[in-house]
């Protein structure tokens, strides 16, 4: 299914204006209104990551039009969910919005 230019699942930085919050485990990871969505992925800003919840990962993936992208584990409540965040330390210059923000997955529910 094709999608169009700035839609959710589009390649395309999407800006997203709905306050939106991301959890797991019953702890609030991040909360923001300035959110950056591709790909159908909810971007938030790295200083609404709460800095207690994560840990780092040596962990990297690579995207062809993004870049390299890092993660961050989650420990809340005593369990861990490796590699449950990502983020572009230094994204292609496609994604130059996602740079400084971070998104979730592996049972992270993000939410409106």
């Amino acid at each position: 299914m094709a999608t169009r230019a700035g839609s959710r699942k589009s390649r395309r930085p999407w800006n997203d204006r709905t306050r939106m919050k991301a959890t797991w485990n019953g702890h609030v990871l991040a909360e923001s209104d300035n959110i950056v969505t591709v790909e159908g992925n909810a971007y938030f800003p790295a200083t609404a990551l709460d800095p207690a919840a994560i840990r780092p990962s040596a962990q990297t993936s690579v995207c062809p039009w993004k870049g390299t992208a890092h993660y961050y584990s989650l420990e809340v409540g005593g369990k861990l969910n490796e590699n449950a965040v990502w983020y572009y330390p230094e994204p292609k210059a496609a994604a130059a919005e996602i740079a400084g923000r971070v998104a979730f997955w592996k049972g992270v529910q993000v939410t409106s």
